[in-house]
């Protein structure tokens, strides 16, 4: 931008007719035309007093022009006071012109042209002209750079000021106290303040005004920086620097959003005692605006009292403070107090704080009381206002009112926008959002990081990966990439909706990440299975020096869990000792639930019991627990001793006691508890709790009566209940049922491979092998696959999996040993009580030669160094969705493995001909063996 403006002139023949009676003695506004006779030659002192007494521009103009007719137009003396009033009177155009009149011009004109535009508010013409002053080559002064630093401030650029920074130490000024002030100042509005104190200490004779620009960037942060302000002003007080008024103003800010009651009482008698602030009105609202977001609203409110003159910005803060406390009713009292004071008209910003609180309450009829009050007054809608209704009328589910309002303004920016669309988030009205979103990019205006937040949170949520990476696009095109929150969320998305390979892409293009971008995409390999990529990232994450919190730790445990490791749970149970993280619930029931599904039980017991404070959901956490060791007796006395704490059970309690029940057999126990779901807690009885019914009657082989049950219930989506029971038919042998009953679920669910696997099993187990055939044939055509499951094998340190990279994840030898150990031992008559599969679950045809083996599940801690059992703890994880944890000694290995047995492949061992399989591995080694 050019700092004059193109074809501008000026002349003297401009100027002189703007001056009626010129040449007249008579007394012109501001100043005495006969004390400037033409006839008399007047030096520049006297032109210079006569334009300190100019009051108007138009005074200014007169006296100017015959400034011009004297000859003392190039005058730099002269020409900075004219610059100055100009710029003073907002006459900028004429300001313009005495700059470029002057020829010679000095440091000190150019200074003079960059205080006139700062106090003008022209902050980029005042950037401009420190570049051209730079060019010039006559050096900067301390006063062109602080105005430069200010004009920063405010026009919001801060790498400008870095740059004006660095002119600073190039010229020796980075230790004057103004300049570091300003600096001070600068690192401060942009939260930069390893900035701001390295420019602190960088002045070299610091004074008040110097701490108060430190003491004031913290207060306008939050938290902890807030109360750092008080560390700032007792090192002040050690220098023998006194506060001023400015100083305890910030220092009450500082305690207002900390919250240091204490430290705001300190402030408030230290200026009693020095008797600063007691008439002013800035200093009193300070003082109602703390001790209200302090929640002290008695002290507030009697501040407010004594005021001599209450303003509506004092009831502003007094209100504002208390609906940051959450007493919205108070604030709601107080402002009819202050309408009742009759002598002060609420704001635009008293009613958009009322109308806030009232979305928060809900409270829809007192806030159309509001706008009903502002049609009646008059009062225009500005942005701000409209934007607030807008959001009430959301949040209490009136978006077609909001919309209303919405389109009713012609200018429209960013913010609006945003309080719209989350409006419809909020009221799950994705596609309005989506097409509004659409609307504002197509009308001009940018969205910002908190438009596509709110976006991608929904994607998330809803697993939309489609418009999810719609959105993304977007940020993209408009480089919000840069904003970690926003590529935080985006990497949320991406695991959210199953893609981690795209997270993973995600997460390494995070410049600078943080500790949620580590956490979101652990979370999202541990929801999608892939715990031991999980426990790798976490590792990662460590070498970085980042330090986890509780939901990083409950994430790890979560994954821990599903791997079935218990060295590294014994480690974080440690950790989270060490740094004080006990107290925190959540945590401690991750422990629980991990140690629970590692095999110690004692151990979450023992956890459980020295709780603190113990939630609903910690004891629904060790009632799991129980019943996931089949524990069922325990379950019932846990379940009733809850009760008796007058805890109330909800519906993840009354199906974890049913899924107990159901494991152990206890027909009666879980009718008891399913009939007092809805009788003696109201609570309607969800499809998890007829499923468990229908399983344990199922597994109880009360078939007909588990199918009745389920077709009396009210359940609209019967799917789970039905598979529940189909795996009974299957284990009962009850063909006919089965029949049924698959018939009606591939009816429900035809794109289920899980659905054909179950049926395709009742018909194999029936020896009805073409119809199993044919289900596989019509899965295949459709295009469903099974994914099967894998166990994980903990060898030492390591934990592998059979899966379809087995070859690449561990040594296939170590499990080829294994299965023939296993089948070495067996066959010479060892038995264990924990291998539990029976010969009976082998599906076997006869036609067919090969076999696949699909889990190796319910082993425990084995021994096989010297073909023995010792040592056996039974393990927590008995099911193909959970894993399976192996301990295997390694001593003389080697030595124990046949060498044609050491030179297979893993899938050339597992696929073996049925005569040589009963011979090689033992039969009641696998829950269940699918047919190739």
């Amino acid at each position: 931008m050019a700092f004059f403006p193109a074809g501008f002139r000026l002349s003297t023949r401009k100027i002189l007719p703007l001056v009626p009676g010129l040449f007249h003695p008579r007394k012109a506004s501001g100043f005495h035309e006969e004390e400037l006779a033409f006839q008399e030659l007047y030096p520049a002192e006297r032109f210079a007093s006569c334009l300190s007494s100019c009051s108007d521009i138009r005074s200014l103009r007169k006296l100017h022009a015959r400034i011009l007719a004297h000859g003392f137009g190039d005058n730099i003396y002269l020409g900075s006071k004219l610059l100055n009033l100009y710029a003073s009177f907002g006459g900028l155009p004429e300001s313009r012109w005495v700059f470029r009149k002057i020829i010679n011009r000095n440091l000190s004109l150019w200074n003079s042209a960059i205080v006139g535009y700062f106090r003008a508010s022209c902050f980029e013409d005042v950037l401009c002209l420190y570049l051209n002053l730079k060019s010039q080559g006559i050096g900067i002064d301390s006063s062109a750079i602080t105005f430069g630093l200010k004009s920063c401030i405010e026009f919001g650029n801060v790498e400008f000021g870095r740059g004006i920074h660095v002119d600073a130490f190039k010229f020796g000024l980075n230790g004057d106290k103004f300049v570091g002030s300003s600096l001070v100042g600068l690192y401060s509005s942009f939260q930069s303040m390893e900035d701001a104190q390295q420019a602190f200490e960088e002045i070299s004779d610091k004074d008040v005004v110097a701490y108060t620009a430190m003491i004031t960037g913290h207060a306008q942060l939050s938290d902890f920086h807030s109360f750092k302000a008080f560390e700032i002003a007792g090192d002040m007080q050690k220098e023998g620097l006194d506060a001023n008024r400015v100083t305890l103003v910030s220092l009450l800010q500082a305690a207002g959003k900390s919250e240091a009651l204490k430290e705001g009482r300190s402030v408030h008698c230290h200026a009693l005692r020095r008797e600063i602030g007691h008439s002013d009105e800035v200093f009193q609202t300070s003082l109602v605006d703390m001790y209200a977001r302090c929640g002290a609203r008695t002290a507030a409110a009697s501040v407010l009292r004594q005021m001599e003159r209450r303003s509506v910005a004092s009831w502003n803060a007094l209100i504002a403070g208390l609906i940051h406390c959450g007493q919205i009713s108070e604030a709601l009292k107080n402002f009819s107090l202050m309408q009742q004071a009759g002598n002060i008209s609420p704001d635009s910003f008293t009613l958009a704080n009322v109308l806030s609180a009232c979305s928060d309450l809900n409270y829809a009829h007192f806030a159309m009381r509001i706008h009903c009050y502002l049609i009646r007054r008059d009062i225009p809608l500005d942005i701000v206002l409209t934007t607030v209704l807008i959001e009430m009328y959301s949040k209490c589910d009136k978006t077609t009112r909001a919309r209303e309002l919405f389109d009713q303004l012609t200018m429209r920016d960013v913010i609006l926008y945003n309080v719209m669309i989350s409006g419809y988030l909020q009221n799950d009205m994705i596609d309005e959002a989506t097409i509004l979103f659409g609307e504002m990019v197509k009308a001009g205006v940018r969205p910002n990081s908190a438009t596509v937040l709110s976006m991608l949170s929904t994607f998330a949520d809803l697993a939309d990966i489609r418009r999810g990476k719609w959105i993304h696009g977007f940020v993209v095109r408009y480089c919000l990439q840069t904003d970690v929150d926003v590529s935080n969320q985006i990497l949320h998305m991406y695991a959210k909706c199953g893609c981690i390979d795209t997270a993973r892409t995600t997460f390494n293009s995070i410049a600078k990440k943080d500790l949620v971008s580590w956490t979101a995409l652990m979370r999202g390999y541990v929801n999608y299975g892939h715990a031991d990529e999980a426990l790798a990232l976490f590792q990662l994450m460590q070498q970085t020096g980042e330090k986890p919190d509780t939901v990083t730790i409950t994430t790890l445990l979560q994954a821990l869990s599903q791997l079935g490791c218990l060295e590294p749970v014994k480690e974080i149970h440690g950790y989270i000792y060490r740094t004080c993280l006990e107290k925190d619930t959540a945590t401690m029931n991750s422990i629980i639930n991990t140690y629970a599904k590692c095999g110690r039980l004692d151990t979450s017991e023992a956890v459980f019991n020295n709780m603190t404070e113990r939630g609903l959901t910690s004891w629904n956490t060790m009632i799991t627990a129980y019943g996931m060791h089949g524990y069922c007796k325990e379950v019932l006395e846990l379940f009733n001793q809850m009760q008796k704490e007058n805890l109330k059970p909800d519906e993840l309690t009354f199906t974890s006691v049913l899924s107990a029940c159901s494991h152990a057999g206890l027909v009666e126990a879980g009718w008891r508890v399913f009939s007092s779901i809805s009788c003696e807690h109201s609570i309607t009885p969800q499809e998890e709790h007829y499923g468990c019914m229908v399983d344990l009657l199922g597994r109880a082989g009360q078939l007909e009566e588990a199918y009745n049950f389920v077709k009396c219930s009210p359940l609209r989506d019967k799917t789970s209940a039905l598979c529940a029971l189909l795996a009974a038919c299957r284990i009962h042998r009850n063909t006919r049922l089965g029949e049924v009953i698959g018939s009606q679920l591939l009816d429900l669910e035809p794109m289920n491979s899980g659905t054909y696997s179950l049926v395709s099993n009742v018909y194999a187990q029936a020896g009805k092998w073409s119809e199993a055939a044919n289900l596989r044939t019509i899965a295949g055509e459709r295009g469903l696959r099974k994914i099967p499951g894998y166990s994980l094998i903990e060898l030492e340190e390591h934990v592998c999996g059979e899966s379809k990279k087995l070859e690449q994840m561990l040594n296939t030898r170590l499990i080829l040993f294994f299965l023939w150990s296993s089948s070495c031992l067996l066959g010479n008559g060892i038995n264990h009580p924990s291998l539990l599969a029976s010969k009976d679950q082998i599906i076997h045809d006869p036609s067919n030669a090969c076999l696949e083996i699909a889990s190796l599940t319910k082993l425990g801690e084995l021994n096989l160094a010297n073909n023995s059992l010792t040592g056996f703890v039974p393990p927590s994880i008995g099911n193909l969705s959970s894993l399976t944890k192996l301990h295997l000694s390694m001593n003389h290995l080697h030595g124990s493995i046949p060498e044609e047995i050491r030179q297979l492949t893993i899938l050339e061992y597992l696929r073996v001909s049925v005569n040589n399989l009963t011979a090689t591995i033992p039969d009641r080694l696998y829950e269940r063996i699918i047919i190739d």
